[in-house]
């Protein structure tokens, strides 16, 4: 019987540099896409999911992201006094019980799967889900139901993955692939970020469930491509110790939100989205179009 997955990892230490000036002074994952900080997005998709337990693996100058989940009782009360419901209905939904989230701090910025072992002790002998907040997914189900689902059926360790040009192949980890099932692919390797010769175009992104046993692969420390310690290593000793790897076609469509372009691209998807805002902002698109086209 497969264990249930109930924990996931946040890896928020990041500095957001390619946010620069915005992320002087906020957390990148507390940058609002439409009208929710992308953290938020990230934790209703886990919520969804019925992850339980939250660990967020922190650096310093994070306290607003930890604040954000806090309660705000004063803002709570104005709300309820004004007879604003739906808004503080809204206010509610950001928050979280006492307990659900740990914060540990990632001191060095050593790479992802450092970020991951920092949560180890958090983690203990359970599977578990890893989360990034700049890989936002439309998808329905969410992402990462879709392969909490599969991970039931498959067991192992298992990845999000999704088909992109050979020539993007180089900004991804690649899966090396045994047997293709159609949804559901069997891993014989994962390359991290290949210069040359991809072994497929099925790139990983942010949204994982592993193994317990990952967590002692990574506890070797060894520095992998570009000097840091990479998570794609640790998965990929999986399966030269014998042990299962599964990557998961989602059925969505993911957003680089840790690039401004695809920052932009989201906020247009999901804006479109939104009934209270589709029409309004799908003429000013409309019109945007029209004026450049006409310029030309």
């Amino acid at each position: 019987m497969v264990r249930k997955v109930t924990k996931a990892v946040f890896p928020v230490a990041g500095l957001g540099t390619r946010f620069l000036p915005a992320t002087k002074s906020i957390p990148k994952e507390i940058m609002t896409l439409v009208d929710r900080p992308l953290i938020q997005y990230a934790i209703d998709e886990a919520r969804a999911a019925g992850i339980e337990e939250f660990i967020f693996v922190t650096s310093r100058g994070k306290g607003a992201l930890e604040d954000y989940f806090d309660h705000s009782h004063e803002l709570e009360n104005t709300l309820h006094k004004a007879g604003k419901n739906d808004l503080l209905e809204l206010l509610r939904q950001t928050n979280m019980d006492s307990g659900a989230i740990a914060y540990v701090r990632q001191h060095k910025a050593m790479g992802l799967g450092h970020a991951v072992w920092c949560a180890r002790r958090l983690i203990g002998d359970e599977p578990f889900a890893v989360v990034l907040t700049d890989d936002v997914v439309m998808g329905e189900p969410p992402c990462l139901q879709q392969m909490i689902e599969a991970h039931a059926e498959t067991g192992g360790s298992m990845v999000a993955t999704m088909e992109v040009p050979l020539d993007k192949t180089k900004s991804y980890g690649v899966l090396d692939i045994e047997e293709d099932m159609g949804a559901i692919v069997k891993v014989r390797g994962m390359v991290e970020k290949p210069k040359e010769n991809p072994p497929s175009n099925l790139a990983v992104i942010g949204r994982y469930i592993l193994a317990p046993t990952v967590m002692e692969n990574l506890n070797k420390l060894k520095q992998g491509a570009g000097g840091e310690i990479q998570l794609t290593d640790a998965i990929a000793d999986e399966i030269e110790e014998g042990r299962d790897v599964f990557g998961l076609r989602f059925r969505g469509q993911r957003y680089d939100c840790g690039s401004k372009a695809g920052f932009l691209q989201a906020t247009v998807a999901f804006g479109l989205e939104r009934d209270d805002l589709r029409e309004e902002f799908a003429e000013y698109l409309h019109d945007v179009l029209a004026m450049r086209k006409a310029a030309e």
